[in-house]
């Protein structure tokens, strides 16, 4: 965990419920991959309503109930290791929509007792953008 603070990548994946890679969830296939990598963590989150590429609704409503609601995966990490990975997800996803945008990581930490706790547990709100930086001249 340590050093982990700075201008690191948020990577996005969209895919369905219901996809599936090698006979188990897209979702949890991913997940593992990224886990097995040492990846700083990935969330996965069960969308309410949503729609893609082919435009059909998904939704938890009762009376239009989709049984292959909207997945998104999130993992933010240090670009070269995003970048890394990219190939081996293409390969496992057929339909969905990657995206990455810059994130600036304030805190990352476990939950540990006090007395465990270094000078990196608190949150660091200082410092600017890479591309922030003031311009020279």
């Amino acid at each position: 965990m340590h050093g982990f603070k700075g201008e690191r990548v948020l990577m996005r994946i969209h895919i369905g419920e219901r996809d599936k890679y090698q006979g188990k969830p897209l979702y949890e296939a991913i997940v593992q991959l990224l886990r097995s990598r040492h990846y700083a963590g990935a969330t996965v989150l069960r969308a309410v309503m949503g729609f893609g590429a082919t435009a059909r609704l998904r939704t938890d409503r009762i009376e239009v109930l989709s049984l292959d609601l909207p997945i998104v995966i999130e993992c933010v990490e240090t670009e070269d290791k995003i970048t890394a990975i990219l190939p081996e997800i293409d390969q496992m996803i057929e339909g969905g929509l990657i995206t990455l945008e810059r994130a600036k990581v304030i805190m990352y930490r476990a939950n540990l007792p006090p007395e465990r706790r270094t000078a990196s547990w608190q949150m660091d709100m200082t410092g600017l953008w890479e591309s922030d930086e003031p311009k020279q001249g």
